[in-house]
């Protein structure tokens, strides 16, 4: 069975870095997709940065582009996402995904459906 164990995250000021890690066990297949996403309090989970295990493609919502960035581990099978310059609306749950569907296209790897296994979550709040 597959899990995804999320470590990182906390408690910043404004302007702060913090980085947070997946890592994917039990996955029987060396090609799939990986993705970042968030919820804040009554919103929708929203897709925030995504790659494939294999490298390539990186992919990114407008709110954190030139802010975020998803990148491979030196571990297999893991995934950071290290956050700057974090603002008050970065504030949410951090959820570590993977779709073993196929390769996504960039549209569809900031969308929850195709992703079909999910970590625990991770808070992330931003505030002065």
């Amino acid at each position: 069975q597959v899990q995804l164990v999320e470590s990182g995250g906390g408690s910043v000021q404004p302007g702060g870095s913090l980085r947070l890690s997946c890592t994917a066990s039990g996955v029987t297949t060396d090609d799939y997709n990986i993705g970042w996403f968030r919820q804040a309090p009554g919103k929708e989970r929203e897709g925030v940065a995504a790659t494939y295990s294999t490298g390539g493609s990186l992919y990114y919502a407008d709110s954190v582009k030139g802010r975020f960035a998803i990148s491979h581990g030196n571990a297999k099978n893991t995934v950071h996402l290290q956050m700057n310059s974090l603002k008050p609306e970065d504030t949410a749950m951090y959820y570590c995904a993977a779709a073993t569907t196929g390769r996504l296209t960039a549209i569809q790897s900031l969308h929850t459906r195709p992703y079909n296994y999910w970590g625990q979550g991770n808070q992330v709040t931003v505030s002065s």
